[in-house]
């Protein structure tokens, strides 16, 4: 995987000479210049159609950019992740999540054919998968339990808990999802008012089984568990863990395992997302790996010229390094994707959130934009303001649903047309001479449309949105598999949590140590 890095290609200093020559690209100027833009810029890839035709783009610019990913060896980097080579180097692991859709029977000497390791993962993946899976229908036919509690955090819980809400129409009827995640005790504590012992299911998901916050909501949740006359811990709790001897310990005898080459925001698809599985059941479980699994071989694939996620990938760095902007917003017009940004915040901004390339060195440009959103329609009254007219440019993804899974009349109708106008009047704009009404146009947005919301289709979505972020960390030179800077506030809380006890300040820094004395106040 020896490639310069971005910055020192020449598709790097190209780029930085077309944007500067441009003057200023107008989408609007482009539309008319050119009657098949939007085919041009716009295609299907497995279960998603994009359209990048409002995106500040033209032919040349596409060009330097796959001229960068190629002198910046993505296509080997992708190679060297599907064929298992340990990319994340500061770990020493390899970057396997893609195993964990992919299909057992499926021939070994496709395009990323495996190797006796992987065929040995494969083959231990689907044993977990199989175990999971046959213990999910087992509580979806147990009428007893009524309530199902993720205890999780981080990819333990955002991944999960999206996927539950987003595939709610296929959910299996008499039993409600709970998804605890804050160490604040009000979250807990709101969900067992909610629940009864002899009914509940939790479900305890941490790696290592020692989470600071998994262990303690596991921990309160047992307690409460007891207290409230519940009597078979082994029933009422599982565990998604590496750490079986601890769940023993705990009182849990049902664990399913996962591997150190699962990074937490690569997880639902292990067993991690077995709340998913007792929600949605065996084979819509099943119709989501293999939605995801389509997106892989087209990740691995298909030419760059027509790889969605290394179109999406290479925009990203177009916008973050040569224009300057800062963040993304994420509008999905669909309300059971409403947990989707949260999602996709731990999946880009843990991954490419980092300031130093695989060789330790800090780097002279900006790396992961801020990602944030709402569903639409609910941010055309909030923040789309500032989309239309505030002074900074925020790229928008518009995420829609041609198909509604609801029998409401005119509902999806109104919803499609409010999701094509706000793209429609980020690019258009509107002139007034007094200012106040003027709406500046040419704002870039992305559009993403699934023909319906499937346990398939989100697959392919998500699977997407990874390998996008692969691509962009590829080209940045960075680990986007790593996450260090997770660790350093977690170390620092247990040593504050034991002086919040005793008091002691020596060693702490002024407002620290002001504010720990300010909370033991009686």
């Amino acid at each position: 995987m020896a490639a310069p890095r971005c910055d020192q290609t020449a598709a790097w200093a190209a780029l930085r000479g077309h944007h500067e020559a441009s003057g200023g690209f107008d989408l609007r100027e482009a539309f008319k210049a050119d009657p098949h833009r939007f085919a041009r810029f716009s295609q299907q890839a497995p279960h998603v159609f994009a359209d990048l035709s409002k995106n500040l783009l033209d032919t040349r610019t596409g060009q330097l950019l796959l001229e960068l990913a190629r002198e910046c060896g993505v296509e080997a980097q992708r190679d060297a992740m599907f064929s298992g080579e340990k990319i994340n180097s500061t770990e020493d692991r390899a970057v396997l999540h893609f195993l964990l859709r992919k299909p057992a029977a499926e021939r070994t000497d496709s395009a990323w054919a495996a190797t006796k390791s992987i065929a040995s993962e494969l083959r231990q993946v689907h044993a977990t998968l199989d175990a999971m899976l046959a213990y999910a229908q087992q509580v979806r036919a147990d009428e007893a339990i009524t309530d199902i509690v993720n205890i999780g955090i981080g990819g333990s819980d955002l991944g999960p808990q999206m996927a539950v809400l987003a595939l709610q129409g296929y959910a299996v009827a008499g039993k409600r999802f709970h998804f605890v995640s804050n160490v604040d005790g009000h979250e807990l504590a709101a969900v067992l008012e909610q629940v009864r012992p002899q009914s509940t299911l939790f479900l305890v998901a941490s790696k290592t089984f020692t989470t600071l916050e998994t262990m303690a909501n596991a921990n309160s949740a047992r307690q409460w568990f007891t207290q409230q006359g519940g009597t078979d811990i082994a029933r009422h709790f599982a565990a998604l863990t590496t750490n079986v001897q601890a769940a023993k310990e705990f009182g849990i005898s049902t664990t399913f395992d996962f591997w150190d080459w699962v990074g937490g925001r690569y997880s639902l698809w292990s067993s991690i997302g077995l709340p998913i599985a007792i929600a949605v059941g065996a084979q819509h479980f099943r119709e989501l790996l293999a939605g995801a699994h389509e997106m892989d071989q087209h990740f691995a694939t298909a030419p760059l010229e027509s790889n969605l996620p290394v179109r999406l990938g290479l925009l990203d760095v177009w916008y973050r390094n040569f224009h300057g902007f800062t963040s993304r917003s994420i509008a999905p017009y669909c309300s059971a994707l409403r947990r989707l940004p949260a999602y996709l915040q731990q999946l880009e901004m843990e991954s490419n959130g980092k300031r130093v390339d695989r060789q330790g060195r800090l780097l002279p440009y900006a790396t992961s934009p801020v990602l944030w959103g709402e569903p639409g329609t609910n941010g055309q009254h909030a923040y789309f303001q500032m989309l239309h007219q505030g002074t900074d440019v925020v790229p928008a993804e518009f995420i829609a649903v041609r198909k509604a899974s609801h029998a409401l009349a005119g509902h999806q109708p109104l919803l499609l047309a409010n999701a094509l106008a706000q793209a429609q009047a980020l690019m258009q704009g509107k002139h007034d001479a007094g200012g106040h009404r003027d709406f500046p146009g040419n704002r870039p947005s992305t559009f993403l449309l699934l023909e319906a919301l499937t346990p398939a289709s989100l697959g392919a979505l998500l699977a997407l949105q990874e390998h996008r972020v692969f691509v962009s960390g590829a080209v940045w030179g960075i680990n986007s598999f790593d996450q260090w800077g997770v660790e350093l506030g977690k170390v620092l809380a247990g040593d504050i949590a034991s002086r919040l006890g005793t008091g002691d300040t020596s060693g702490l820094d002024g407002s620290t140590a002001g504010l720990l004395g300010r909370l033991r106040q009686p």
